[in-house]
């Protein structure tokens, strides 16, 4: 399935290709399936946030350092820089979550895989909520394709092995994922379901009731890699003991042997649930998370009328502060041009490290002397200023960057204003009033817009 760069926002959802996300600064990880986790390995290196369960499988599964992975508490809001994050269970498989997003790019809920239930309602993160984008697990959005609920399923899986009673079962499942339902066959049946060492690792490590042993004939009921369920190892199972095998999938999968099983028994929701969920959540827009597969038509119906508007949440301290300044300054008397062009030549921009931290000059202006102290000569009461007041500043040919500068003419400034202002020096340029140079910036530009 992939994950993606949301457009418009610094965040990337199980999406691990830094070269292929250039704009994104945020990096989550929703659950640890590798259809998600795709080009992340132990050589990550930047901050990774996922649910605390997720970091610890992260962390064993693809030896990903500690000090990148950011672990952040289910159902609580955590705020990173100007996006505040709510993690939501998401009802998939251990670990994996939902991800509410909000920001000045609006909200935008992203469900990476997730299995709809009635319960999501009272979600607190989502009541009432206004969602600008839906990000959608899309897996099932399928009307033909029916699944029930994975207490049926559960049901059904029991009803088939109490058909097969002298049988031997096996059940073929991923690395991660389908727990629940060996938990419940195992009470079910009160026998041992025997794993490999390494999955009886993970399953401490997911802290599930202890129904579970690398034993062999300890129990009845063995789960395996879903690979090993074919036709081979079913011949070589059922010459040593009788023996079927269920395949819990919501998919359709082609059976190679007449006691392969199919349970529909899915982590994913089905199209009557997806419904459900789009209904009542009533989203702007939706975007499908499987992009081979678009179904917003079937959603059409279902989503709101109102205008995508920006979220009420608490603004990170940065952007209240920048809001503040901006508005001081529409409260301040507009500057005169030729002052605000001086204030624009100054660099601008978010400051990511400490100014301390990179006090060294830039290679291109080790040349270039900064006066310490600007003044005006007739206002200046700088202590030890050497500008007293009455003084006339006199500069030689050399510092003006021309021989005997005189003052410009207005219609020589309207001529070559471009040229003429970026080589006149500052001095110069204060002897004509401060109207007058406005005047003829205004001018210049109507004369650049006639035809």
């Amino acid at each position: 399935m992939g994950g993606t760069v949301l457009p418009g926002t610094p965040i990337a959802v199980d999406f691990w290709s830094l070269r292929r996300a250039a704009g994104a600064r945020l990096f989550f990880l929703s659950h640890m399936h590798s259809d998600h986790t795709m080009g992340l390995s132990s050589t990550w290196s930047r901050p990774l946030y996922c649910s605390p369960l997720t970091a610890r499988l992260l962390h064993r599964c693809l030896q990903v350092p500690m000090c990148w992975i950011r672990p952040l508490e289910v159902g609580q809001s955590h705020v990173l820089g100007e996006v505040t994050v709510t993690l939501i269970d998401s009802n998939h498989c251990p670990g994996s979550v939902m991800f509410l997003f909000e920001g000045t790019f609006g909200t935008i809920l992203y469900t990476g895989d997730f299995r709809y239930t009635s319960a999501m309602q009272g979600e607190p993160a989502l009541r009432g909520r206004h969602i600008d984008r839906l990000y959608l697990d899309n897996t099932h959005c399928h009307p033909q394709r029916a699944l029930p609920s994975r207490a049926l399923a559960t049901h059904q899986a029991a009803h088939l092995i109490r058909s097969h009673p002298q049988h031997h079962v096996v059940i073929g499942v991923y690395t991660l994922g389908k727990e629940t339902l060996l938990v419940d066959l195992a009470l079910e049946f009160s026998t041992w379901v025997v794993v490999s060492p390494w999955r009886l690792e993970q399953m401490r490590l997911l802290e599930l009731p202890d129904v579970f042993t690398t034993e062999e004939g300890a129990g009845w009921i063995r789960a395996v890699d879903v690979a090993e369920i074919r036709w081979d190892t079913l011949v070589s199972w059922n010459a040593l003991h009788p023996t079927i095998a269920i395949i819990p999938t919501g998919r359709p999968v082609k059976v190679t042997h007449p006691n392969i099983h199919l349970i529909p028994y899915s982590d994913h929701s089905s199209f009557a649930e997806l419904c459900e969920f789009v209904k009542w959540l009533k989203p702007c827009s939706i975007v499908p998370i499987v992009k081979a597969d678009m179904c917003q038509a079937y959603f059409q119906e279902y989503l709101s009328s109102a205008p995508q508007v920006l979220p009420d949440f608490k603004v990170p301290k940065p952007v209240q502060e920048s809001r503040q300044q901006q508005s001081q300054r529409r409260g301040k008397k507009p500057m005169s041009l030729w002052k605000r062009a001086m204030s624009r030549s100054v660099p601008r921009g978010v400051v990511y490290e400490s100014p301390e931290k990179n006090t060294e000059k830039p290679e291109a202006f080790t040349d270039v002397k900064v006066p310490q102290h600007y003044c005006e000569p007739a206002l200046c009461s700088k202590e030890g200023c050497t500008r007293r007041m009455g003084e006339k500043e006199e500069l030689s040919g050399e510092q003006l960057g021309t021989t005997g500068a005189a003052p410009v003419s207005s219609e020589h400034l309207a001529t070559g204003f471009a040229e003429q202002y970026l080589l006149t020096p500052l001095n110069v340029l204060k002897q004509n009033r401060s109207r007058t140079f406005d005047e003829l910036v205004e001018g210049f530009f109507r004369q650049g817009d006639t035809p």
